[in-house]
């Protein structure tokens, strides 16, 4: 996604400014100007490295009190503490607080990608779709917090992680629309997945828990699924020639284009159906 524009005030610029001397003034402490420059003296190659070491270091100890704390509990202070840094580092590696959690939606939505299961050709394309959404509603259920952090700037959806997750579904989407399964279009049908998942683990989240009633998910679930597919394949023959005679077959029922559009169409469509 693209970041979030950051005002700094000059009062935050400042603060910033005043922090990081501090810490280059001093030597002592958790040794964060060591961390950020570790590797110097062997070359710019080495520090990168060290640098994106520990600002990888930082993510995992923020997502870490995400987690067990909650978001209030996410200041730049406990962070650097948890890390093992000095808090002017947590500036030199993000700009700000939020750009912190930037990288800790981020980092979600890498997890979650990671744990994504990809089957380029599954035998039950409706049961691919099944298990696609359980993984993200469980994913979501497992990591209320951090779920809630990816999902809480419509901007972050922008983020490679998650662009490169949209593509999997997206995948899943073409396989359905290509067995003729497809009941809407596919952006539409990507809009209605991921909106039921993303909702149905938010309205869990916000219930008390002697109301989480199981049947919730399941009933989203299906609801998405009849509302996206069609029961049975639309084309029972699998490629062009097999959707062509489908649709050849629905034309005289068409009154929409006129008879010289019908003719036209009826001819490509003969072609194609001649392929199979």
């Amino acid at each position: 996604m693209p970041p979030r524009s950051r005002a700094r005030d000059g009062a935050a610029a400042a603060a910033a400014a005043a922090a990081a001397a501090a810490d280059s003034d001093s030597g002592s402490g958790s040794g964060s100007g060591s961390d950020l420059e570790s590797g110097s003296g062997s070359g710019s190659g080495s520090a990168v490295v060290g640098r994106e070491r520990t600002r990888q270091r930082v993510i995992e100890a923020a997502a870490d009190l995400l987690a067990r704390e909650g978001r209030d509990a996410v200041t730049t202070r406990a962070v650097a503490v948890a890390a093992g840094l000095q808090p002017p580092a947590i500036y030199r590696l993000f700009g700000d607080k939020e750009g912190l959690l930037e990288a800790v939606a981020e980092h979600g939505f890498a997890t979650f990608l990671a744990a994504k299961r990809v089957d380029p050709d599954p035998q039950d394309l409706i049961e691919d779709l099944r298990a696609g959404w359980d993984l993200a509603v469980e994913f979501g259920l497992a990591n209320p917090a951090l779920y809630t952090l990816m999902y809480s700037e419509p901007t972050r959806v922008a983020s490679p992680a998650f662009k490169a997750g949209m593509e999997i579904l997206m995948g899943r989407i073409r396989r359905l629309a290509a067995g003729g399964r497809l009941r809407v279009d596919e952006e539409l049908a990507a809009t209605l997945i991921h909106a039921t998942a993303r909702g149905a683990v938010l309205t869990w989240l916000s219930l008390p828990e002697d109301r989480r009633n199981p049947a919730l998910l399941t009933i989203l679930r299906e609801s998405m699924v009849a509302a996206v597919t069609n029961e049975e394949p639309a084309v029972q023959d699998a490629g062009p020639a097999g959707a062509a005679r489908a649709l050849r077959a629905t034309l005289p029922e068409q009154t929409i284009l006129s008879g010289a559009e019908q003719h036209l169409l009826r001819e490509w469509l003969d072609r194609l159906a001649s392929d199979g």
